[in-house]
C-alpha cells in the first residue's frame, strides 16, 4: 500500500469512528443508553447497540461525503451480516428471540449532518 493509500484509509477509519461517536451522542441526548460500541460476534460487527427500556436498537453507521452516498454504500451483504449479528446478540438476552428490537441506519455526511432511518430493514 502506498503512503497516500495508507493515509486515506487511516483518515476514513477515523472519520468512521467520529461518525459513530456523533451518532452515539445523538441517541444519548434523546435518552437512550448505549449498551455496546463496535460489538463483534461470529457473523460480524455492529457499530452501536442501544437500549430503549427493554427494546434493543442495532445501529449501522454509514459515513460519506453526502447522505445519499452514505445510504448507497449499504450493500445487501452488509444488511445480511447486520441481521445475523443482531440475531446472535439477542440470543444472549433474557428473552432471546422474543426481545423487542429494531435496526436503524444512521447516515452522516462530510459536514456532520445526520439522518437516522429507524427500523430501516422493516
Amino acid at each position: 500500500m502506498t503512503d497516500q493509500g495508507y493515509h486515506r484509509g487511516r483518515a476514513s477509519f477515523h472519520a468512521g469512528l467520529a461518525a459513530e461517536h456523533r451518532i452515539a451522542q445523538d441517541y444519548e441526548r434523546r435518552g437512550f443508553t448505549i449498551a455496546r460500541r463496535r460489538w463483534r460476534g461470529k457473523g460480524g460487527e455492529i457499530d452501536l447497540i442501544v437500549r430503549d427500556g427493554a427494546t434493543l436498537i442495532f445501529v449501522e453507521v454509514k459515513q460519506s461525503k453526502s447522505l445519499a452516498r452514505a445510504a448507497q454504500s449499504l450493500s445487501a451483504r452488509q444488511i445480511q451480516r447486520i441481521c445475523h449479528s443482531a440475531e446472535e446478540f439477542i440470543g444472549n438476552e433474557p428473552m432471546g428471540c422474543l426481545t423487542d428490537m429494531r435496526i436503524d441506519v444512521a447516515l452522516v455526511d462530510g459536514i456532520g449532518d445526520v439522518q437516522i432511518i429507524e427500523n430501516a430493514f422493516a
